[in-house]
């Protein structure tokens, strides 16, 4: 991927100062995704793998709303006529975009407003980090349409970011959590003004872009890798990880600036 010139088809990519901004656009209704906009985030977040340009990434939404999940015309319809092998296939397609969402090594920041429901929510799940506007209103709601609660990994992650008890609930009862208490919960890192949330959460990528970005991808690495393990075992695994860093030209970079009282340049390498 050259990210100065791609351009896909099904969502909107801006790309500068080494974060990539990809806005869902679709906004009379609300962002909605569609089998073609699956297939196309899953290809880009696993071109980003391969990226290195690319150091952090921005998820948003035009005209006000992050996404309504998908279209209840272009995908909810059509798979209401599908046989099982292609439910599955379904399925599978759209959980790898979260396999490939926390399997790129870039920070993922979501830039939440107004609607994010069904797999707009689980978008937002996925991502490392979640900006909201007071206006926000999230909803894991499959049950509404008849559907279970463990899409996408939701009955995975979920829980790990706001307790088992308070997924359970939105999981079962397919309710929108307010931006309050998506707070309050651990859902959202914090609340910003609407017309700020799209700024400031491109500010916060181009900070992590200024750090030490090979050291960033090890940390989101270990961040998925250690949730299955012991704590012998991660702390072995995280003992190896920073010994990696340390070989890094970054690493001496950071100490050669602190000795000489600057501000350190990380480089990626």
């Amino acid at each position: 991927m050259t990210p100065e010139t791609f351009a896909p088809d099904h969502f909107r990519w801006d790309f500068a100062d080494g974060v990539a901004t990809i806005t869902l656009d679709r906004p009379e209704k609300k962002n909605p995704l569609t089998f073609d906009s699956y297939a196309e985030l899953v290809a880009t977040f696993r071109a980003l793998r391969d990226t290195p340009a690319v150091k952090a990434v921005v998820m948003a939404g035009a005209g006000g709303n992050f996404s309504s999940g998908g279209d209840v015309h272009e995908i909810i319809g059509p798979l209401t006529e599908m046989d099982m092998p292609g439910l599955l296939a379904f399925t599978r397609m759209t959980g790898d975009l979260v396999k490939a969402m926390r399997g790129c090594p870039q920070p993922i920041i979501a830039a939440l407003d107004g609607i994010c429901a069904g797999a707009g929510a689980i978008v937002a799940m996925a991502s490392d980090m979640r900006l909201a506007s007071p206006d926000t209103r999230t909803a894991f709601l499959f049950t509404r349409v008849g559907l279970a609660g463990c899409d996408m990994g939701a009955c995975a992650i979920l829980p790990r970011i706001i307790g088992q008890g308070r997924a359970s609930e939105l999981l079962y009862t397919g309710r929108f959590m307010s931006a309050e208490e998506g707070l309050a919960w651990g859902f959202h890192n914090r609340i910003v003004d609407d017309s700020e949330v799209l700024a400031e959460a491109q500010a916060l990528a181009r900070s992590l872009a200024d750090g030490p970005t090979f050291a960033h991808g090890i940390t989101k690495t270990q961040l998925s890798a250690e949730w299955n393990v012991s704590l012998e075992t991660a702390i072995e695994m995280e003992a190896q990880a920073q010994a990696i860093c340390m070989a890094t030209k970054d690493f001496r970079r950071a100490f050669e600036a602190f000795a000489d009282r600057r501000t350190p340049e990380f480089k990626g390498d």
